[in-house]
C-alpha cells in the first residue's frame, strides 16, 4: 500500500527535543479569547484552558498553540498587559503540569513572545511575520526558539482591505523570502512557514495558494497548514463554523498531499486519524 510521504530530512528542536516532521503533525487550537471566530469564551478561564488541553493531549496533539489575542477579521486591539494576563497563568499551569508537551504562543508582540518562553513555551507563532513589531525577529534570535514565520498584510482589523496582489503564491514566496533571509542573518536558525490562509486574502486567493502550496516547497522549510474551519470554507459552503469539520478535512487532505508538514486544527483526533490513514 503506497502511502505519502513528507521530505524527512526538515526538522527543528524544540523543547531540547529533536522533532522530525518525517510524520506531519498536528498543532491544536487553544484560544483563550472571548471572541474568537469558532470557539472564543469557551476556554477563558485557567481550568477551562487546563481543561482544554487535557483533551487535546488525550487525542494525541503534538504541539499546542495558545492565543490570548483574536487575529479573526475585524478583531479590536487589546494591551499587552490584557494579552499577558491570559496568556502567561496557563502557560506556566501546563508547563508544570504536563513539562513533556511542546507548548506554541500564537502572539505578533516580542513581549509576549518573551514573557511566554520564559514561563515555559517552545515555540513563537507570529500571524504577522514579522512585521507588527520590529523587535520580534530580535527577539526570537536571543531566545532560540523555532519560529512561525506566517505572511499577512496590515493588521487583524483591515487586513481584508490589503487582497491586490500580482500573483499570490509569487507574492507570498517573495515575503518569505525577504523574511528568512532577516532572520537567517540574525541567527535563527528553525523556521516554519505559514502561508497565512485568510489573512489579507480573498476566498479565491486562499484556493489558489491551497492547490499551489508545494511551489512554497522552494524554501526547504517545514510549511503549516492553518484552514481549520476558517470563512474560506464556511462562507463557500454556505454553513457554519460549527458545521465546517468535513470540509476542513477535505482541504487538510489536499494540504497533505502537496507536502504541508503540520496541521494547525481545532480537532486534534480528527486529523490526527487523517495522518494516520494517509501516512
Amino acid at each position: 500500500m503506497k502511502h505519502l510521504s513528507t521530505k524527512s530530512s526538515q526538522s527543528i528542536v524544540a523543547g531540547g527535543k529533536l522533532i522530525s516532521f518525517e510524520k506531519p503533525l498536528i498543532m491544536g487550537i487553544l484560544n483563550l479569547t472571548p471572541d474568537s471566530f469558532f470557539d472564543g469564551g469557551q476556554h477563558n478561564t485557567v481550568e477551562l484552558a487546563i481543561r482544554k488541553a487535557a483533551e487535546l493531549i488525550e487525542s494525541g496533539v503534538d504541539i499546542i498553540d495558545i492565543g490570548a489575542y483574536s487575529s479573526r477579521p475585524g478583531a479590536p486591539l487589546i494591551s499587552v498587559k490584557q494579552e499577558a494576563d491570559r496568556a502567561l497563568p496557563l502557560i506556566n499551569a501546563l508547563s508544570k503540569r504536563y513539562p513533556s508537551t511542546l507548548l506554541s504562543i500564537d502572539t505578533f508582540r516580542s513581549q509576549i513572545a518573551q514573557a511566554s518562553v520564559e514561563a515555559g513555551v517552545h515555540m513563537i507563532n507570529d500571524i504577522s511575520g514579522g512585521t507588527l513589531d520590529k523587535n520580534m525577529f530580535s527577539t526570537v534570535a536571543k531566545l532560540q526558539v523555532p519560529y512561525i514565520l506566517m505572511h499577512m498584510r496590515g493588521k487583524p482589523e483591515n487586513m481584508q482591505e490589503l487582497t491586490n496582489y500580482e500573483d499570490i503564491v509569487l507574492d507570498v514566496a517573495t515575503f518569505f523570502g525577504q523574511k528568512i533571509a532577516e532572520l537567517r542573518a540574525l541567527g535563527v536558525r528553525d523556521i516554519i512557514l505559514d502561508p497565512g490562509y485568510g489573512f489579507a486574502k480573498t476566498i479565491e486567493q486562499n484556493y489558489e495558494l491551497v492547490h499551489r502550496v508545494d511551489e512554497l516547497q522552494y524554501f526547504d522549510l517545514p510549511i503549516l497548514g492553518g484552514i481549520s474551519r476558517k470563512s474560506m470554507i464556511y462562507k463557500k459552503l454556505n454553513i457554519t463554523p460549527e458545521e465546517a469539520l468535513i470540509g476542513t478535512t477535505a482541504l487538510n487532505t489536499l494540504l497533505l498531499s502537496k507536502g504541508v508538514q503540520l496541521l494547525r486544527v481545532h480537532d486534534v483526533k480528527e486529523a490526527k486519524q487523517l495522518v494516520d490513514l494517509l501516512f
